[in-house]
């Protein structure tokens, strides 16, 4: 199988453990590689990796490229970024696809630096095309699509002329497929030399914190914006969703208010998720936001503005004020249960 042009995702772990983002955008890359005849790859670094990469190839990785060291345990951007561009150089996939994590986002810049190639960062979407520019004809170009202005316009970034094309993804904006055990991938362990120079900083102390908050899993989600009005009336979204068996969403501007905390918020900037039952109080519905929930199975939308953006997605929407509508909710359904 060549190895050259082909779509290339980093892949992310720490203890081993693989993050969902790298798994979704291994899922894209699939979809990508079969719109341009080419393999999917992956590159994972770290320290006694049999299993994690083993858990990779029934995703769709045909070339799993492996890195070892006790030095790549865990991220640090100059080993990494070294390691990294070297095997991107010796490979020459055509498309590089990263994580738009803390850790994605520091790297990718960094290699798009070093290889002098485009980078486009939080991408809501990633797709295969043509482009013509200036009489110049190019074939395959990736369109990498994201929210632009402030989310007023959505733009198409291609960056054509050099390749790798690079782009950072956000969490859960890429659907996961489901692994198939029968598929047959090659795991490739690169030659790694490092030594003290390229180890300028080390990790002295590592502090992990569990998110409280599980908006990705959840299967109802009743969420909050500015309309709610204040943080007393957001009272009101976290007894509904306490009612529903549900976790509490925000916009960002109901996060910038200081109704809620950051990790509850969905949209472009926060979460993207896909639940079965998805309730607006009190959003509007820029497109940031929407590019967050809009996939949810049923949306309802509560708002006193008839005219407003969130419904014209929504499959029910309500005209009136939450502090009437939420407390008639929970009575029914409290009266039905």
């Amino acid at each position: 199988m060549a190895t050259k042009n082909s779509v290339m995702v980093f892949v992310q772990q720490d203890d081993g453990i693989i993050a969902e983002v790298s798994i979704e955008l291994i899922s894209k890359a699939r979809d990508l590689a079969s719109r341009v005849n080419a393999p999917v790859s992956a590159v994972l670094m770290g320290n006694e990796l049999r299993k994690a990469a083993e858990s990779l190839i029934p995703y769709g990785v045909d070339l799993l490229y492996t890195a070892e060291h006790k030095g790549l345990a865990h991220y640090t951007p100059v080993p990494y970024t070294k390691v990294l561009v070297e095997i991107i150089k010796k490979h020459s996939p055509q498309i590089v696809l990263y994580g738009a994590t803390t850790t994605g986002r520091d790297i990718a810049p960094r290699i798009a630096s070093a290889l002098r190639v485009g980078l486009t960062a939080d991408c809501t979407d990633l797709q295969i095309g043509d482009y013509k520019s200036k009489g110049a004809q190019f074939q395959n170009v990736l369109y990498q699509i994201r929210p632009a202005f402030g989310g007023n316009i959505i733009a198409t970034i291609v960056s054509p002329e050099k390749k790798p094309q690079m782009a950072t993804v956000r969490e859960g904006v890429m659907k996961m497929s489901s692994p198939d055990p029968s598929f047959k991938g090659q795991i490739i362990a690169e030659d790694v030399k490092l030594g003290p120079d390229d180890f300028p900083s080390e990790i002295l102390e590592r502090v992990k914190e569990e998110k409280s908050v599980n908006l990705k899993g959840a299967q109802v989600i009743v969420a909050g914006g500015v309309g709610v009005g204040s943080k007393e009336n957001f009272d009101l979204i976290l007894q509904l969703a306490h009612t529903l068996g549900g976790e509490v969403g925000a916009s960002r501007a109901a996060v910038d208010a200081g109704y809620v905390s950051k990790d509850h918020q969905v949209g472009q900037t926060g979460t993207t998720v896909r639940p079965k039952l998805y309730i607006a109080c009190g959003i509007s519905g820029s497109v940031q936001h929407r590019a967050g929930m809009d996939e949810s199975a049923r949306i309802i939308a509560i708002n006193t503005d008839p005219e407003a953006p969130i419904f014209q997605i929504a499959n029910y929407g309500i005209v009136g004020d939450l502090k009437e509508v939420i407390p008639r909710f929970i009575k029914a359904f409290k009266a039905k249960v």
